[in-house]
């Protein structure tokens, strides 16, 4: 199975480009982050005749996750349990599921559970966002802890935009982004709490050390200047992580006209 993750910063946008990957790459899945549409406004007919059944989420022109598989998309499940909402309309609010943004869709495929993931930006150190994003990466964690714990042998994907850099190899500048969201080290920490249950990061093996990145921002010419953060994984349970074979990041999506500012990470796994 060829998995991969992409946030494509609006698919209607950039679905000519994302479906021509798709062929180009031979995807089985796709997980899509920021697809900032509706679910009526979502393409599915040009993926279904590409071959691909899709599942979305998505309730305005913020946030938006998807599934597209070639392999079968059973179990849809929009969200995780415990997973917690933001008002955007009262910033300081944190509100209970189940009204919650668009950030998470689970389904699986050909095997593998599957979940696209967006996590929350944090935006600043004193935003509430920033609260509301350790909360949300703390609910994840227990549920991905219960679904171990349920099916040690469960073959579960958490893949998606994770708006986190892990380590000072995962970002350009440690010095530039000191006292910014993304590095600060209560992120980090929750991050390295979903590993320590037992998911492990598959791509790193096969990409290490610094200047491996996913994301360059579209301002002050960061791709040209190699100037990226490596923020959009696939974390793989115990089970999946023994049938990795390759991994690594298509950085070549971040070119030209029209480009996302994220590259998709692909996983190849022999099922």
């Amino acid at each position: 199975m060829r998995l991969a993750t992409w946030n494509v910063n609006s698919i209607r946008s950039r679905q000519d480009r994302v479906l021509a990957w798709l062929d180009r790459q031979d995807i089985d899945v796709l997980a899509i982050q920021e697809t900032k549409c509706r679910d009526d406004q979502f393409p599915f007919e040009r993926f279904s005749e590409a071959g691909y059944e899709v599942a979305h989420v998505g309730l305005n022109q913020w946030n938006g996750v998807a599934i597209a598989s070639r392999v079968g998309l059973d179990e849809v499940e929009i969200g995780f349990p415990g997973q917690p909402g933001f008002d955007r309309d009262a910033a300081d609010t944190l509100i209970p599921s189940p009204t919650v943004e668009a950030r998470a869709l689970g389904a699986t495929c050909g095997g593998v559970r599957v979940w696209s993931l967006y996590v929350p930006n944090g935006r600043t150190l004193t935003d509430p966002h920033y609260e509301y994003k350790l909360a949300w990466l703390a609910a994840l964690r227990d549920s991905a802890a219960r679904w171990l714990a349920a099916d040690p042998q469960a073959k579960t994907a958490l893949v998606g935009d994770w708006n986190i850099a892990p380590t000072d190899d995962d970002v350009w500048s440690p010095e530039l982004f000191a006292g910014r969201t993304h590095v600060s080290q209560p992120e980090r920490d929750a991050f390295t709490a979903i590993t320590q249950i037992g998911f492990t990061d598959v791509m790193r093996p096969f990409a290490p050390g610094p200047g491996v990145y996913t994301y360059w921002d579209y301002t002050q010419l960061r791709f040209p200047r190699k100037e990226g953060m490596r923020i959009d994984f696939v974390l793989a349970s115990p089970a999946l992580a023994a049938t990795v074979v390759d991994a690594g990041v298509d950085r070549e999506e971040r070119k030209g006209k029209g480009a996302s500012d994220h590259a998709p990470v692909i996983a190849e796994f022999t099922l």
